[in-house]
């Protein structure tokens, strides 16, 4: 008997799939195109190049391929793409360490990917293959950027940003360690610096609504955006500090508190703050404070349990309501991410400025009484004093009721009364109805050199000059020292930043920004739809034949800021015509992260896992198939090193069954007719058919019910198990051996989107055919119906036989089936049956005791 070598069936396969371009898909009107197919865009969500593939790469990439594979074996035109999320921070961090170019260490990387992914036998279109990195692909981000700017999309502002004062740079937050620049450990300050933006609060709405074109997405993704876009009614009301001279707009969900403001607090990070305190005397104060808080993380300061702290600003803001100036404080339970960065604090009513108000020792006004059936404070007005309880009742109030020290509004029921706020501030000018959204426009500017460069010229005479679309790309480049001391690295490069301005000719200065790598992220899938053409980023034809994408793979780490960028890319394209989809995915699924020993794996834990180590060792059929078997693809599951092994084990069995039986003689080729097997075959012939029909409908639902692999797998794991009960009684004759043969050869279709490489020989072997190009199998209905039920015989509780016995068969049959059972009988020896329980088509349970 031959033996199963993964790797050398692994490789013959892989090189046929290379040098025929089995996975190649043309586009419409190119040769070979298939205008009848449906089509069906398959994507995983873009790798970064850094190192070696890790597992959750496997895992990502063998939930997709399963996918695309039976697509492409119902019938589907499937597109399978792949490309690299190639720019970003650690290649330039490692290019700061080491002096190593970010471009060598990434393409070195690439090519590690491209091996392994290869090596993986991932069914992907090469021809299609992208790097965010390369000028071929960043022309064309730049390209989108300018359209964004010439539709009042892509703007700059000046914006509060992490900086670390020994490096003299800006920090990405992903840099910020505990309050601290992770590369040299100096404590973070917060600083004011111009900054592009894009302007995706004008999209609020619309992202909100279309969750209605996205009801296959996994319910928790779609809470997370609309949480993250925070969307809320209420009114926006003008705070004025006459001395300063400086409005502050503040919007609140509850203007039925306005006459209860007693302070006013801003953030840190609040553009006007700088102005706003100087001369006061308390500018040292608040910018140490400032800097202190820039070390916090946003949980944390919005953690309710946190000690309120702050600093008093020496200023005054006056009600716009009631003309009282109140004093004004910076604090870091106020943030820049929700409303205007400024709040009116009613201690009375709102849990955090209570808190607020006891530990500064200010005031505390009731403007809303408990209802009369809440006990007290029904009986009048409650009083005011400093950080304490109102006289009637405890504060804060949060409930509804009259409302009171309100003025003209004293009286009314506060909800009755919200309305008739809001239409009084109007009247007066002192504010109007308004829609909050807790989502801010994109920050896009990356004071770092490994990103596309924004295509913008500063000129002295004309201001700020878009590069004309002809002069694209704008080529990074290439520079020895990538360490930033106060600026970007690409002001080291003078050549570069020192150009002519494209519209009167005279001196000007490129931008020396670059772009967030999320830009390159929100648009990949469209390239990938036309990745050669150099005339425009992608054509409209490619692009209506292949959007949306039908299924969209990868971590729920990505379900706010990749995804929701992805969709505001897409709909402002749609905007201005380039698409004809506002929605870039029509259905996501999130995989669950794999663990090993119950913990995230980490390089300080020690227990990483390699892939390639795992597939040198068992084959990238085992490890692909393990990854999907673990459990439910979308909860993760534990590596062990022994289920790996048990996997193997399992496509060994499958191997050598197949070995076996294509040495037994004349199976003869193409696939087995099972219906004509059927037609007089009784007992394991019968029941070897049957199963294998049972495999098919229980693979094939579960892959339609939300992709449950484990099940699928298990299901032909099955099979297996039953091919080799009966496979010695059957290879004697021809019509065993082609039962044999259907079955062997329905295990490999069914595990054939798992495990492609042993699928493909065990499916050539015993029919001579391709398994990729056949069908997927369905299930005979006929063969699915039986004329037995077999029943489970437990003795007190526990497992003992099985019987099978006829459909409909009497109680008193199947008991009796049961007590005769031969394993039941010895059990039974020495005792007697006290009483006998029996599910129907399910199992007897016979109690027995000494007799």
């Amino acid at each position: 008997m031959n033996r199963y070598e993964p790797r050398e069936i692994e490789g013959k396969w892989q090189r046929l799939w290379a040098d025929e371009g089995t996975w190649e898909v043309p586009n419409p009107g190119a040769d070979g195109f298939d205008p009848e197919k449906p089509k069906a865009y398959v994507l995983e969500m873009l790798p970064y190049p850094s190192g070696e593939p890790h597992v959750g790469h496997l895992k990502c990439y063998s939930v997709g391929d399963a996918i695309a594979h039976f697509r492409r074996r119902n019938g589907f035109e499937v597109i399978h793409p792949m490309g690299y999320d190639s720019f970003g921070l650690p290649a330039e961090n490692n290019a700061i360490k080491t002096g190593e170019p970010p471009r060598v260490a990434t393409e070195r990387s690439i090519d590690s990917f491209r091996r392994q992914f290869t090596e993986w036998g991932v069914s992907i279109d090469w021809n299609r293959e992208i790097a965010t990195h390369t000028p071929e692909y960043y022309r064309w981000t730049q390209w989108i950027f300018l359209q964004l700017f010439h539709r009042g999309l892509a703007y700059r502002t000046r914006a509060p940003v992490q900086w670390c004062p020994n490096d003299a740079t800006v920090l990405a937050n992903e840099q910020v360690v505990d309050g601290r620049c992770e590369r040299c450990g100096t404590e973070v300050e917060t600083r004011n610096l111009r900054q592009w933006f894009f302007r995706t609060t004008e999209y609020a709405d619309q992202l909100l609504a279309d969750f209605e074109k996205l009801d296959s997405w996994p319910e928790h993704v779609i809470t997370m955006q609309k949480n993250w876009i925070g969307r809320s009614e209420g009114a926006e009301v003008v705070f004025r500090c006459e001395e300063a001279g400086l409005d502050f707009p503040v919007f609140t969900t509850r203007p039925d508190t306005l006459f209860g403001a007693t302070f006013f607090v801003i953030a840190p990070e609040h553009p006007e703050l700088e102005k706003l305190v100087a001369g006061t005397g308390a500018e040292e104060a608040v910018r140490e404070y400032v800097n202190e808080v820039a070390r916090a993380t946003v949980q944390e300061r919005g953690d309710e349990g946190r000690p309120k702290t702050g600093v008093p600003l020496g200023r005054t803001v006056a009600n716009p309501v009631n003309g009282e100036e109140i004093p004004m404080f910076v604090a870091d339970y106020v943030l820049m991410d929700y409303g205007t960065g400024a709040v009116m604090a009613v201690p009375g009513h709102d849990e955090r400025d209570f808190a607020f108000a006891r530990a500064f020792d200010l005031p505390v006004r009731r403007v809303i009484g408990p209802a009369a059936d809440e006990g007290p404070g029904d009986e009048g007005p409650g009083g005011e004093g400093p950080g304490g309880e109102d006289s009637e009742g405890e504060l804060p109030y949060t409930g509804d009721g009259p409302m009171v020290n309100s003025g003209r509004f004293d009286g009314l029921d506060n909800r009755e009364a919200y309305d008739q706020i809001v239409a009084w501030l109007d009247r007066e000018g002192r504010g109007e109805a308004s829609v909050n959204y807790r989502l801010r426009d994109w920050l896009v500017s990356r004071q770092r050199y490994w990103g596309a460069p924004i295509p913008i010229i500063y000129c002295d005479r004309c201001g700020t000059v878009p590069v004309p679309e002809d002069q694209l790309p704008v080529e990074l480049p290439e520079i020895g020292d990538y360490a930033p001391r106060g600026q970007s690295p690409l002001e080291a490069a003078p050549d570069w930043v020192n150009t002519s301005c494209p519209e009167c000719g005279g001196e000007a200065r490129r931008e020396t920004d670059t772009m967030d790598t999320f830009v390159d992220s929100s648009w990949y899938f469209l390239r990938y739809l036309d990745p050669d053409n150099d005339q425009e980023a992608f054509s409209r034809e490619s692009a209506d034949h292949w959007m949306a994408v039908d299924q969209y793979i990868g971590g729920v780490e990505h379900a706010i800021l990749h995804l929701l960028y992805a969709r505001f890319f897409t709909k402002a394209l749609a905007d201005m015509g380039f698409l004809g989809v506002s929605e870039p995915f029509s259905n996501l699924f999130t995989q669950g992260m794999i663990t090993r020993d119950g913990a995230k794996m980490t390089k300080s834990r020690g227990n990483t896992v390699s892939p390639a180590e795992y597939v040198a060792r068992h084959g990238a059929d085992a490890a692909r198939t393990y990854v999907c078997f673990m459990g439910p693809p979308e909860r993760g599951g534990d590596w062990t090193d022994e289920g790996v092994e048990g996997v193997h084990r399992f496509l060994s069995r499958l191997w050598r069954a197949a070995d076996e039986i294509a040495g037994s003689g004349d199976t003869g080729s193409g696939p087995a007719d099972s219906t004509a097997l059927a037609d007089g075959a009784g007992g394991d012939t019968r029941e070897l058919l049957a199963k294998a029909h049972w495999a098919i409908e229980k693979a094939t639902g579960d892959f339609n019910r939300g992709f449950q692999f484990n099940t699928v797998i298990a299901a032909v794991m099955e099979l297996v198990n039953e091919i080799y009960r009966v496979k010695d009684g059957l290879l004697e004759d021809a019509t065993g051996r082609e039962a044999l043969r259907f079955a062997t050869t329905t295990a490999a279709s069914l595990i054939q989107p798992f495990a492609p490489h042993l699928a493909a020989e065990v499916y050539e072997r015993l029919t001579g055919d391709r398994v990729w190009e056949v069908p997927w199998p369905e299930a005979d209905p006929a063969m699915l119906r039986s004329d037995t039920v077999k029943i489970v015989v437990q003795v007190n509780g526990k497992v003992r036989d099985r019987i099978e016995v006829a459909e409909g068969a009497a109680e008193e049959e199947i008991l009796a089936a049961a007590r005769s059972a031969a394993n039941v009988t010895r059990h039974l020896e020495g005792s007697e049956v006290v009483k006998e329980i029996l599910v129907p088509g399910k199992l007897v349970n016979l109690v027995a005791r000494p007799a």
